[in-house]
């Protein structure tokens, strides 16, 4: 919730009510917008110390949303980013799959989500591990489809709302209006997705382990 609030809620609202020239202005209105976003992705990133791929990534889209909007570039480039960063991590998780590291154990079979040593124990003793070897690749093709999906989403959605040319008030309140649809519109159906993929992932391992859900999801001790 906080996410939510700080992310989209808030920008959004600078964005398209604040912008104007007897408020904060167009330059103004941009860059506070974005500074709520930008402080609690490097708050989060410093508390937690963990600076992983997709929150550096997400960090860099919204400087570049501001780039756009202070150097007035064409909209044509808001929308080739808005759907080059979910492209990009599509990309690196099938490009993961060649490495001993595919991303979609470190989104979805990781200690903090999942029982991994248990599951992996009860594998080996139903000589199952490659089955289940083949169910998690395909569990990656599936994740990449859904960063697939939201790059289209994102490009088709960006071009819809962003008509105005940056550097006007229109051009603020319109990208508070992408800022806000892109949540219910694109985040949430990925999200959606995403969910689809873990209980896909379960299925393969209560098929293969015979472990119950409540026996496969970590405990924090």
């Amino acid at each position: 919730m906080v996410d939510l609030v700080v992310s989209v809620i808030i920008p959004s609202f600078i964005l398209m009510k604040l912008s104007g020239e007897n408020d904060l202005g167009i330059s103004g209105g941009l860059i506070a917008a974005l500074a709520f976003p930008i402080s609690w992705g490097l708050f989060e990133l410093i508390k937690y110390r963990k600076f992983n791929f997709i929150a550096l990534l997400g960090l860099f889209s919204v400087l570049l949303t501001g780039g756009i909007g202070l150097f007035e570039l064409d909209n044509e480039w808001l929308a080739i980013k808005e759907a080059g960063i979910p492209a990009v991590i599509g990309i690196a998780v099938l490009v993961s799959t060649f490495t001993p590291y595919p991303l979609v154990r470190a989104l979805l079979f990781n200690p903090d989500v999942m029982d991994v040593e248990k599951i992996k124990q009860k594998l080996e003793e139903h000589n199952s591990t490659a089955a289940f070897e083949k169910r998690l690749l395909k569990a990656t093709y599936l994740v990449a489809c859904s960063f697939a999906f939201s790059a289209v989403m994102n490009y088709i959605l960006a071009k819809w709302l962003v008509t105005s040319p940056a550097g006007t008030t229109e051009f603020n309140e319109q990208l508070g209006e992408l800022t806000l649809y892109s949540y219910p519109m694109i985040a949430l159906p990925s999200m959606l997705m995403l969910f689809g993929v873990f209980y896909y992932l379960w299925c393969a391992i209560r098929d293969l382990t015979g472990l119950k859900l409540e026996e496969v999801m970590a405990t924090k001790k």
